[in-house]
C-alpha cells in the first residue's frame, strides 16, 4: 500500500493483504525508519489489491463473496530469499509468487472496478515493501543488512481485509484459505488424521 504525495491515505479506503508477521524481526527497523505505512498501523505484509472497494461498497454480501473466493484456494508457503527494486522502492520477493498473482486476478475478475493500484501499472508484481522513497544509496545499505538475514518463510493461511479510518488502517475481516487436502500416506507420516 502506497500514501499519496503527503503521506495520506483516503479514509475508507480498503486493502486486501497477507500479512507476513515472520518477516517483522528482519525487516521492522527498516520499515519503521523507510515506510510510512508502518505509523499507519500496516504490518509488513504482501499486498493482494490496493485500493480495493471503498468500504462504503463493502456489504455483507460482498463480504460473503470475498469468503468464498479466499475459502476455495488452498493455503500455500512463500520464502522470501532476496530483495528486489523498483525506483525509490526497496522490497522482498516472495517465491513463488504464482498463488498471490492469481487471488489478485480472481477478485480482479470479480470487481473489475477495482484494478490493483488503480490501474497505474501493466504488471503487478507481488511484494513486501521494507523502504520507500529513499536515495539508491540508502536502498543499498538496507540491502545489504538484509542479504544475510534471509530467507524469511511464512505459510499463508488467510487474507485480511484492512480499512482506513483516518488515523490507521484497521483489520475489518480475516478469510481463511482452505487447509491443504492431506492424503492418507502422509497423514500417516506425519500422524495427523487422513
Amino acid at each position: 500500500m502506497a500514501a499519496d504525495e503527503v503521506g495520506q491515505y483516503g479514509v475508507g479506503e480498503t486493502a486486501l493483504i497477507v500479512k507476513v508477521p515472520e518477516a517483522e524481526p528482519v525487516v521492522g527497523d527498516w520499515r519503521e525508519r523507510f515506510d510510512v505505512s508502518v505509523g499507519a498501523g500496516v504490518p509488513a505484509h504482501v499486498s493482494l489489491l490496493y485500493p480495493f472497494l471503498n468500504q462504503d461498497h463493502i456489504d455483507d454480501q460482498v463480504l460473503a463473496v470475498l469468503g468464498e473466493l479466499f475459502g476455495s484456494n488452498s493455503a500455500f508457503g512463500l520464502c522470501f530469499r532476496e530483495c528486489g527494486r523498483f525506483p525509490g522502492v526497496l522490497f522482498l520477493a516472495p517465491e513463488p509468487d504464482d498463488q498471490l498473482r492469481e487471488l489478485t486476478a480472481a477478485v480482479v475478475d470479480r470487481w473489475p472496478e477495482a484494478p490493483p493500484y488503480g490501474g497505474r501499472f501493466d504488471e503487478v508484481i507481488p511484494h513486501l515493501t521494507v523502504a520507500i522513497g529513499q536515495e539508491p544509496g540508502v536502498l543499498d545499505a538496507v540491502e545489504a543488512d538484509l542479504a544475510g538475514r534471509l530467507p524469511v518463510t511464512t505459510r499463508v493461511s488467510s487474507v485480511q481485509l484492512l480499512v482506513f479510518d483516518g488515523v490507521v488502517w484497521r483489520e475489518r475481516a480475516d478469510f481463511a484459505l482452505r487447509a491443504p487436502r492431506v492424503d492418507a500416506g502422509q497423514a500417516a507420516l506425519s500422524g495427523l488424521p487422513s
